[in-house]
């Protein structure tokens, strides 16, 4: 590919990323920082070359290993109800299912630390040279079962959760802050709830927000 043929690939990204952050702000996204946010991420990154002419659709994607990398809308209320909930930027987020590392970009422009927590070896190895190459450095990665969150470094000012759980795990509410919030898919597969869980002195409020399809939450790590 010689560099006329890049910079028509860019320019052609850069516009469907403004169409795609246009038709977010329809669909009730407000907080500028977020929109901002999936506009100056390169979604094409994150997925396979095959489906790069797909990137900017405003639907979820397969990543391999039988994961799939969220539709964009998803992931910009996901993270507006964060920092709805948590806008002091020095906050630190614990991610659950770290994929692709889209969601995991995207955070990592807003708040300070992001921990996040990948069950699949191989698709996080990806995963961490992806990030690395794209100059995110404000991130925690591990390898472990994200039921369990990661305690050394806990309590979180919020917690995320890309994958659905039938029951809100107890080790993640036990990492919550006083105060912090949850956002996490609860459901069997396909009859879902994005629930926001609040933690109000020591207790937690669940809120539904919307029904969503999320791959579930397993138990043990893959490390082939």
């Amino acid at each position: 590919m010689n560099t006329r043929e890049r910079e028509g690939i860019g320019m052609t990204s850069l516009r469907t990323r403004e169409r795609l952050v246009q038709r977010l702000v329809e669909q009730g996204i407000q907080q500028i920082a977020v929109l901002e946010a999936i506009r100056t991420t390169p979604r094409h990154l994150f997925i396979d070359e095959a489906l790069s002419h797909r990137a900017y659709e405003d639907v979820s994607l397969p990543i391999g290993f039988d994961q799939t990398i969220s539709q964009p809308f998803v992931v910009a209320r996901m993270t507006e109800i964060i920092l709805s909930a948590v806008p002091d930027e020095k906050a630190s987020v614990l991610e659950i299912g770290t994929g692709c590392g889209y969601q995991t970009a995207i955070l990592a422009q807003l708040v300070s630390r992001v921990y996040s927590i990948e069950r699949i070896n191989p698709l996080l190895q990806k995963t961490k040279e992806r990030l690395l190459k794209l100059g995110v450095t404000n991130i925690h990665l591990k390898c472990a079962d994200g039921r369990y969150g990661w305690p050394q470094h806990a309590p979180f000012d919020a917690i995320i959760t890309t994958a659905a759980a039938s029951e809100l795990p107890p080790a993640l509410i036990e990492q919550l802050a006083e105060g912090g919030v949850m956002v996490i898919p609860v459901g069997e597969p396909r009859r879902q709830e994005l629930q926001v869980c609040r933690k109000v002195n020591g207790k937690i409020e669940v809120e539904n927000v919307l029904p969503v399809v999320f791959v579930p939450l397993l138990e043990g790590v893959e490390r082939w």
